[in-house]
């Protein structure tokens, strides 16, 4: 692992900023990090407040979509809500189907066929609409791209609306409204956007014609807050303002299908670390498994019991998710023994029986193995499908672009992607995917980085030290858990390896000239119990472990040097 400070900031900053909050030197440095420089900013970043989110009608297009949908209302036409099949798709449909139905009758919902129909908008969709009389389709996290399949439906009659956040091509969808972010000609303020959160601002909007205001729109925000956190945009700006509220309402008044979910599961509060391990593999699960259908039938449940009927039903959907990926990644690690060479800047496997649904969690084991840009295919009718993950630095979007020529469609963000090819360019595709990393990547980009915030003396943590370290979450993207460095400490001698494969360490870390002790797990870290007989750093979060009901504060190790 590579250890990286992160640049120190101004110190005179830093000092003013831990002054006028009383806080330590250290929670300022932080602070400062994220961009707050003076107690405004800092209330601001504390206290996450829903009347800081930004008017919807600053979006481009938003107007338009506003209209478009009270004119089908007023005329009684048949709204379809269509979405992609994972988290961030189905709590979409799910949220504009809900405010929808408070307010008009005629609203269906459609998810594509994994398999069948793939990612994004499909032609088997708009007949869809045209057969059931469906003559407006709100698409939300899908449709940027989807420039042949909206001229189809104009054709039939049939108008789009897109609410989206992928990075848009050269050319916009002639949609009636497009609304993301990330079109060059938006001047919407906040740019990263879940595309849940595209769909909210429109509920936002249709809301604020209705004389509703926000108070009437958070009991949606358990779904915001779940695509949020599943789809792993940064949590700054209105995404924490989102995540924040949203996690409120997952805690206190979750809709019955989030409840339905929790309630199997025996959890009391959920973080945001449990939102994304917990429950968005859950509701995934619905579309790698079987139907992303499943997900938004839970998501919309309005009776409890049905609720955790579905629940229990996508529970056994993930069991079998778990027991493939689990078949897949080992079947992978072997195809990468034999055949991978260690000069490689990419790595990239195939067998056409594995399960799509489960191509992109594979992918992401193997590059956590590994460490390079990776794809995993599979195949998909009379094509091959890939899912791609990248490590931390490095565009695998920007370089799957450069390799088009041989590529079918392809979408997807900086770090994850998804793409189609006809199998006799696969190898052809390979070739290029290397050569395009191979002279585009930094080196250093290989090897696992560790980004550091602040250098410690364990004797600064306190209760109130590690209280304002909690306020500052929820974490994520751009606001990641600190990291902390301290150099120097050393195990009291009990240290060992525990867990049932001997993987993890745990020790009791004495530091300080009165040799106070330190409770620390490093999960992963078994194969490292021969560095701590003597000093040595750590890097490390400050975490809370509850025991038997008593809460104690614990270093969870990175690593150890």
């Amino acid at each position: 692992m590579r250890w990286t400070l992160k640049p120190q900031p101004n110190s005179e900053i830093v000092y003013s900023l831990a002054k006028e909050l009383n806080i330590d030197n250290t929670l300022a440095i932080l602070l400062v990090q994220r961009g707050i420089t003076n107690f405004e900013e800092a209330k601001k970043f504390f206290r996450p407040s829903l009347e800081n989110l930004h008017d919807p009608y600053l979006m481009k297009d938003m107007d338009i979509a506003v209209q478009r949908i009270e004119k089908a209302i007023s005329q009684n036409e048949n709204i379809l809500i269509y979405g992609d099949y994972d988290v961030d798709g189905t709590t979409a449909v799910s949220l504009m189907y809900s405010y929808l139905k408070t307010i008009y009758p005629n609203v269906a919902t459609y998810i594509p066929d994994r398999y069948a129909e793939g990612y994004g908008v499909s032609y088997k969709g708009i007949d869809f609409a045209e057969d059931n009389d469906l003559s407006l389709i709100i698409a939300l996290d899908c449709g940027i791209k989807a420039i042949d399949k909206v001229a189809y439906a104009k054709e039939k009659g049939i108008d789009f609306i897109i609410c989206d956040h992928h990075k848009p091509g050269d050319e916009i969808p002639k949609a009636v409204a497009v609304l993301n972010p990330k079109r060059t000609d938006c001047k919407y303020p906040y740019k990263e956007l879940c595309g849940c959160g595209v769909g909210f601002k429109l509920i936002q909007a249709l809301a604020s014609n209705k004389n509703q205001t926000i108070d009437d729109l958070t009991q949606y925000l358990d779904l915001v807050a779940t695509a949020i956190a599943a789809d792993i945009v940064p949590i700054t700006g209105e995404n924490r303002i989102l995540a924040f509220w949203g996690l409120q309402i997952i805690n206190t008044t979750p809709r019955n299908g989030i409840k339905a979910l929790i309630y199997q599961l025996n959890k009391e509060e959920l973080n945001i670390t449990d939102v994304v391990f917990v429950i968005a593999p859950r509701i995934n699960a619905a579309g790698r498994m079987k139907h992303g259908n499943y997900a938004v039938e839970l998501l919309t449940e309005m009776d409890f019991d049905s609720a955790v009927a579905s629940a229990s039903a996508i529970e056994k959907f993930n069991s079998d998710r778990k027991e493939l990926d689990k078949q897949i990644t080992q079947e992978a690690l072997l195809q990468i023994e034999n055949n991978q060479e260690e000069e490689d800047f990419t790595t990239v496997v195939f067998n056409e029986n594995w399960h799509k649904g489960v191509i992109g969690i594979v992918a992401s084991r193997l590059t956590e193995t590994y460490y390079r840009p990776t794809l995993v295919f599979t195949k998909s009718g009379d094509k091959l499908a890939a899912s791609a993950r990248s490590v931390k630095g490095f565009d695998v979007y920007n370089a799957l672009d450069q390799c088009s020529e041989f590529i079918e469609q392809f979408g997807g963000h900086k770090y994850a992607a998804g793409l189609t090819l006809l199998p006799e360019q696969y190898q052809n595709f390979k070739n290029k995917f290397e050569e395009v990393v191979k002279n585009t990547i930094d080196v250093d980009l290989l090897t696992p980085e560790i980004s550091i915030d602040a250098e410690l003396s364990l004797m600064n943590i306190t209760p109130k030290f590690y209280r304002i370290i909690k306020q500052m979450g929820p974490f994520g993207p751009q606001n990641m858990k600190p990291v902390f460095k301290t150099g120097a400490v050393r195990d009291n001698g009990f240290g060992k390896k525990v867990g049932a494969d001997q993987s993890h360490l745990k020790l009791n870390i004495l530091y300080g000239s009165d040799y106070k002790t330190y409770n620390a797990i490093g999960f992963g870290l078994g194969k490292k119990h021969s560095l701590v007989q003597n000093e040595f750093d750590i890097c490390y979060n400050l975490d809370e472990n509850i025991w038997n009901g008593y809460a104690s504060l614990q270093l969870v190790l990175k690593d150890i040097q």
